[in-house]
């Protein structure tokens, strides 16, 4: 199972995943707390191990600006978390530097939005939770129990109010190919490393 670990800000954060190498690291680009330009971006991305994949995280962005931005911090992916429908989807493919990955973000709160994930094209679906506040990183968790009824598509991962006391218990019912986290791997609001090592512990061992 693949992790990622996402909402990465500081040197020091990229200190902590260089040493215990996750499958990929996220950068927002998004109105969050979490936000970084794409300047810091690039030189976080430049200090990354070669071996850990980036990833972009985007909300209703102009199509051009998300590839600019995956050109100019060289990331592998790009992962969509607004409104972006199929014919968004299928236009920024066009723009995108060749071999980049293109993700959508699904907020789950029935089954129907599970099977609708397939329409949209994506190279990979991540389920979030709900929100009608906020389009991700609220911390809450969505109804794994949904996904014993209803078979989404592969490949997906499992976002939403992940931790180590959780996790295991997620892939259980969920059955992901990866999961994604960032509030379960901090600490009063910054990447914590000891969370980073225990969190990479447990999806190495499920």
């Amino acid at each position: 199972m693949k992790g990622k670990l996402c909402g990465l800000r500081r040197m020091e954060d990229i200190r902590y995943v260089n040493e215990f190498k996750p499958d990929y690291v996220g950068f927002v680009f998004a109105q969050s707390r979490r936000q970084v330009t794409p300047v810091q971006a690039a030189a976080l991305r430049k200090a990354l191990d070669a071996s850990i994949q980036a990833v972009g995280v985007f909300v209703n962005e102009a199509p051009e600006t998300v590839a600019r931005i995956a050109r100019d911090v060289s990331l592998n992916a790009v992962q969509l978390h607004g409104d972006e429908d199929a014919a968004y989807i299928a236009r920024l493919r066009t723009f995108l530097p060749p071999g980049a990955g293109l993700w959508k973000a699904v907020r789950v709160q029935k089954e129907s939005d599970l099977q609708r994930a397939q329409s949209y094209g994506a190279d990979l679906v991540l389920f979030d939770a709900f929100s009608k506040d906020a389009y991700g990183g609220t911390g809450k968790t969505a109804d794994w129990s949904l996904f014993g009824r209803v078979s989404p598509p592969r490949p997906f991962f499992l976002a939403g109010g992940l931790h180590a006391g959780n996790l295991r218990e997620a892939v259980r019912q969920v059955h992901p190919d990866g999961v994604d986290l960032s509030g379960g791997i901090e600490t009063d609001g910054v990447k914590d490393r000891e969370k980073i090592k225990q969190i990479l512990s447990i999806i190495r061992g499920v």
